[in-house]
């Protein structure tokens, strides 16, 4: 006797949804990264810490990869290697400012910059996702 119905997981439809999801989670990340880099180089928006910096420093160095390539996961554009170096960038900023201020992260205020880290670490290893200049290129 064969069964008419259909076994589907639960789960199907988040599955189907998954590399669109994936296009999401790297846009999000990018808008909410570049802000970082518009704080930094343009002071917008006005009262948002650290602030304009000199462009000729530590911080502004970070503001630029912070716009730029911000604008670049943002759009999909050779986002593996983009974010690899975010990720760097981001380790880089968690043990130079937010580690010396005291081990743990909820007292350092370090929580973002580990997951900018880690998610820009995710984003090189699995790519751009279908919504990207990335997958338009490859097709």
């Amino acid at each position: 006797m064969t069964s008419t119905t259909t076994n589907a997981s639960p789960f199907s439809t988040a599955t189907a949804w998954a590399p669109r999801l994936l296009s999401v989670l790297r846009i999000v990340m990018a808008l909410l990264f570049l802000t970082h880099g518009l704080v930094k180089l343009f002071g917008f928006p006005a009262g948002a810490q650290p602030g304009q910096v000199p462009l000729m420093g530590l911080f502004g160095v970070a503001g630029v990869l912070e716009l730029v390539g911000g604008l670049a996961v943002l759009i999909g554009l050779y986002t593996r290697p983009v974010a690899f170096i975010l990720s760097g960038q981001m380790a880089v900023a968690y043990f130079m400012v937010h580690a010396p201020q005291s081990f743990f992260p909820a007292v350092n205020g370090g929580e973002l910059a580990i997951l900018y880290c880690f998610g820009f670490l995710y984003l090189a290893a699995v790519g751009a996702g279908p919504w990207s200049i990335d997958e338009g290129r490859a097709a």
